[in-house]
């Protein structure tokens, strides 16, 4: 089976789970394939999935990741003042380490917005529809929302890294609050202590709740990199952390400050 005939079989068979499916026609220009399956991927709500469908899918997502670009870890180089920290402008879904950091809301789902351009989004597009399942057992097994500051990990099925932790950063509504300010550094410190607990010795950090839940990026870096200091300073079992940026900003950012 070809690239193409996974995704078009993928295509089908969710449009079949879809009431409204006779009304979709698939289209036969290939982004137009590949954004219709990803968005297909991310409205789909978590329920039983036959074998096959999974099987072709990591087949497909594993050739995806592969066509997107994948950078190693091995390949990255520090910063100057530490040899265990790291900044790297990139897709974060693309980085082969051992575990990377997914920003998410207190569902815990991942993102239901077709197409949307945020972290969670692309997380679960290029792990899988196994990970919201995943997550769908934990939190029922968890019988409520994810408070902030606190972390779950899962495997990171498809994508390069071998695990994904989860974690909810504070929403900001005013003006940072001193309790903001320790709610964001639980998020690195508990991602941490579970990362390090699950034998995970490299990590890369988005810029948690820098985004729509609108902390100041300047802030924020602080805190991180202050936070990640004093961890790996008493606990050597993560030999590497990675900032990950996406906007110039941040890089410069988080250049200035390590």
């Amino acid at each position: 089976m070809t690239q193409d005939d996974r995704r078009v079989y993928l295509i089908k068979y969710l449009l079949k789970e879809k009431i409204w499916s006779g009304r979709q026609t698939i289209p036969a220009d290939k982004q137009e394939q590949q954004n219709l399956l990803r968005s297909l991927m991310n409205v789909r709500q978590p329920g039983p999935v036959s074998e096959e469908f999974l099987k072709i899918q990591d087949e497909y997502l594993t050739e995806r990741n592969k066509e997107r670009g994948i950078t190693d870890i091995k390949d990255l180089t520090p910063v100057k003042s530490d040899s265990r920290l790291y900044i790297w402008q990139g897709d974060i879904t693309t980085l082969k380490c051992d575990a990377i950091v997914n920003a998410c809301n207190s569902q815990m789902l991942g993102c239901f917005s077709p197409m949307h351009a945020c972290i969670d989004n692309f997380i679960h597009t290029y792990a899988g529809v196994e990970l919201r399942l995943k997550m769908y057992e934990i939190m029922t097994k968890q019988e409520h929302e994810e408070e902030t500051g606190k972390a779950k990990i899962t495997l990171g099925h498809n994508l390069p890294a071998k695990y994904i932790l989860h974690t909810v950063g504070p929403v900001i509504q005013w003006d940072v609050t001193k309790e903001d300010e320790e709610l964001l550094a639980s998020c690195y410190r508990e991602c941490l202590k579970l990362a390090a607990d699950t034998g995970v010795e490299s990590i890369a950090f988005c810029c948690l709740s820098t985004g729509v839940f609108r902390f100041p990026q300047q802030r924020a870096a602080e805190i991180a990199s202050e936070t990640v200091k004093q961890f790996i300073n008493k606990d050597n079992r993560i030999k590497k952390v990675v900032f990950n940026v996406f906007k110039d900003e941040d890089f410069e950012i988080y250049s200035g400050l390590l």
